[in-house]
C-alpha cells in the first residue's frame, strides 16, 4: 500500500468533482474545491474519520468494498478504479457491474457516420451513445428515461412506440431470443452487479416470454447480419447489421447501413432530414 499516493490521488479526484455532479447542493458558503472530504465519506459510505485519515495517509488499508464505495463516489473511470486499487495494495477484479462510460474516441465515431445510424451498447443492453440517424429511425433516445433505453427490458416488456413489435423489427423472436443469452451472458460475467440482478429479476417476474427463454440456459447468439424497421414516416427500411466489440469497456457499437441505391438508402436520408419530429406533431 502506497500511503502517499493513495492520499494524493484521493485529494486530486475528490477537488475535481462539483457538488452538483454528485448530486448534492453547493451551498452558499463553499470554499473547497469540489466536494468536502464528509461529503465524499457520506457518498462512499465510510466515516468522515477513517477518510480524513486516508487523505492524511495514516489509515490502514481499505478493504474491497471501501475501494468500490470511494470508486463510486468519486465517480472514477475504469482506469482510475485500477489505479486506486493497486494504490492500495489490492489488485483489482473484474468490475462489479457493466461499464457506462463512453470512450471519448467512440462517440467521435458514432457521430461521424453521417450515412449510418450508429449506436453504443452496454453489456446490460443499454443503449448509452447514438447518433442523429439512429435517434430518427428507431426514437429519441434523449427524451427517455434511463430504465426504458435498455432494449432488454423494452422487448419483453415495452412500451413499444407506435404500438406492434419494438421499432416494428421484421424479426421480434429473434430479437428477443437473442437479448436473452446476452442477458444471461452479462449476468455471469457480473454476478455481484445489483443493476443486472434487478433486470433479471424483473424479467422473470413479468415476462413469461423471458422466463421459457431463461430456462433454457442459451448464450450462444448467432450474428444478425440484416434487419428490417417498420417506420412510421418513411416504410420499411432494410439495412444491414455490423458490430464492433469495445472490449476493454464490454459495450458494442451497432451500425446499420442501408445497401447502396436501395430503396431503404433513400428512407434513412430522408430520415436524416426528417430527425425526431413524428406525424402526430
Amino acid at each position: 500500500m502506497d500511503r502517499q499516493e493513495l492520499a494524493g490521488f484521493l485529494r486530486s479526484r475528490r477537488e475535481r468533482i462539483t457538488p452538483a455532479e454528485a448530486g448534492l447542493p453547493a451551498g452558499p458558503r463553499r470554499r473547497t474545491p469540489g466536494l468536502r472530504r464528509e461529503e465524499v465519506a457520506q457518498l462512499a459510505y465510510i466515516s468522515t474519520e477513517y477518510y480524513t485519515r486516508l487523505e492524511q495517509a495514516r489509515a490502514p488499508r481499505p478493504s474491497r468494498e471501501v475501494l468500490t464505495g470511494l470508486a463510486r463516489a468519486l465517480r472514477l473511470s475504469d482506469a482510475e478504479r485500477d489505479h486506486l486499487h493497486h494504490l492500495a495494495g489490492a489488485p483489482p477484479g473484474p468490475p462489479s457491474g457493466p461499464s457506462r462510460d463512453v470512450r471519448q474516441s467512440i462517440l467521435d465515431l458514432v457521430n461521424r457516420l453521417p450515412q449510418a445510424a450508429a449506436m453504443v451498447m452496454s453489456a446490460a443492453g443499454e443503449v448509452i451513445a447514438w447518433n442523429d440517424l439512429a435517434a430518427a429511425l428507431m426514437e429519441d433516445f434523449s427524451a427517455l428515461p434511463r430504465r426504458d433505453r435498455n432494449f432488454t427490458r423494452r422487448v419483453f416488456l415495452g412500451p413499444h412506440p407506435e404500438g406492434g413489435p419494438l421499432y416494428g423489427l421484421s424479426d421480434p423472436t429473434e430479437f428477443a431470443r437473442s437479448a436473452a443469452r446476452d442477458l444471461r451472458a452479462t449476468a455471469a460475467r457480473y454476478p455481484d452487479d445489483p443493476e443486472v440482478t434487478a433486470l433479471v429479476r424483473e424479467l422473470l417476474a413479468d415476462s413469461e416470454e423471458f422466463a421459457r427463454l431463461w430456462s433454457s440456459h442459451d448464450v450462444a447468439s448467432a450474428p444478425t447480419l440484416c434487419k428490417t424497421f417498420r417506420h412510421p414516416m418513411v416504410g420499411t427500411v432494410t439495412v444491414n447489421c455490423d458490430v464492433l466489440q469495445i472490449t476493454d469497456r464490454d459495450q458494442r457499437v451497432v451500425i446499420y447501413t442501408a445497401t447502396p441505391g436501395s430503396p431503404s438508402e433513400e428512407a434513412l436520408r430522408l430520415l436524416s432530414v426528417i430527425g425526431t419530429q413524428r406525424m402526430n406533431v
